[in-house]
């Protein structure tokens, strides 16, 4: 089985795929801090309430944007599943070209994004996926990538407005009745939900438009759901995204062997 890791800025997802399904999947919040033996104990938990035995677990894969966060998952792998991770990076061969000027720069996340929805839905097209951060990623006719856009997401929008505003209350995502409020509270609801699918598909005009041919819209993350509901834009939502890239990734590249001196290679990580 392949156990793969998908750490983001907000969570950590933890999944299971068996060569044929899915057979779980699991978040937690990302803490930098946590060590490798809290994500053990709190996983293998998990793993024995779905049926899998940690022994069962033949291969890791590890997609982060968090850095710091790198550390203690390898750890994880090494010392509780006894696999060396393969670690999602740019010079891993994807089975495309990052046409980027650096693309070293660019997050796992949106690369692993690329793979998958290329694999799915054949390119030219853009995902967007609502994380922290929203992005917009474009892939063309063959797979490659060659960029896109990074805005911030809609829960640091919001909570942006309610630090540096100090009679506007924190408020909860959701779509309002209205466009027009007739208080506070719905007039910021109307402003953030509204004024996103605005950008959503401003963005996604702009981009076509530079590109020079009609792209299918691909939507992920946790918030893809709703903001779909305002728009027309999207082919399709697609929840695992991430998750299918990674799976992709490990099929594409040799599992990396784990060293015998385990101790001295972490410390010098």
């Amino acid at each position: 089985m392949l156990l793969v890791i998908d750490a983001g800025n907000t969570n950590i997802v933890f999944a299971v795929h068996d060569g044929t399904e899915w057979r779980g999947t699991w978040r937690l919040a990302t803490s930098a801090q946590r060590t490798s033996d809290e994500y053990g104990v709190w996983l293998e938990a998990l793993l024995t309430r779905a049926g899998i035995s940690p022994h069962d677990v033949q291969r890791t894969v590890i997609g982060t944007v968090v850095p710091a966060a790198l550390y203690h998952l390898r750890r994880l792998c090494r010392e509780w599943f006894g696999v060396e991770p393969l670690v999602a990076r740019a010079s891993l061969e994807w089975g495309f070209s990052i046409k980027t000027d650096n693309p070293d720069e660019v997050g796992a996340d949106r690369l692993l994004n690329a793979l998958a929805a290329h694999h799915q839905y054949r390119g030219p097209l853009v995902v967007v996926d609502f994380g922290t951060a929203t992005t917009f990623d474009v892939v063309d006719e063959d797979g490659s990538y060659i960029g896109g856009a990074i805005s911030p997401g809609i829960n640091l929008s919001i909570e942006a407005l309610h630090q540096a505003a100090a009679r506007l209350p924190r408020i909860g995502i959701g779509r309002p009745q209205s466009v027009i409020g007739r208080a506070t509270v719905p007039a910021m609801q109307s402003g953030t939900f509204w004024g996103y699918v605005g950008l959503i598909e401003g963005l996604l005009q702009r981009i076509e438009g530079e590109f020079g041919k009609p792209l299918k819209a691909i939507a992920t993350g946790g918030l893809a759901p709703l903001f779909a509901e305002g728009t027309n834009k999207f082919l399709a939502i697609d929840a695992d995204l991430t998750l299918d890239g990674l799976r992709l990734l490990s099929e594409r590249n040799p599992a990396p062997v784990l060293p015998r001196d385990r101790t001295r290679l972490i410390e010098n990580e």
